[in-house]
């Protein structure tokens, strides 16, 4: 168990910014998919970003940072899941549905 007694943030400023910084992330990543075109590694960088922004949002919406360690990790590894089942559908797509698909 954590033994830091620090509370939540109450402050407008960092969340202005964090919400301003997913935003500029949000173009970004759009710009970048419409420059690079359909290319499977440009997943990569997309994914990246898209684990940024949870990382964000955990951080300074949820306050991942202030819970119980375990929760804390809980939280990290649902991060990892998005990013993951990207890459993971959009490199090997037709043999996941393989996987799935009735027979």
């Amino acid at each position: 168990m954590r033994t830091d007694s620090s509370t939540p943030s109450t402050a407008l400023l960092p969340l202005s910014l964090a919400w301003l910084f997913l935003v500029v992330m949000t173009v970004f990543s759009l710009w970048l998919v419409r420059w690079l075109g359909p290319a499977s590694w440009v997943q990569l960088p997309v994914a990246a970003i898209i684990w940024l922004k949870g990382w964000v949002v955990a951080r300074y919406f949820i306050e991942s940072h202030q819970t119980h360690p375990f929760i804390a990790w809980v939280i990290r590894i649902f991060l990892l899941g998005v990013p993951l089942a990207l890459v993971l559908t959009t490199w090997f797509g037709p043999q996941l549905a393989g996987l799935t698909a009735a027979r």
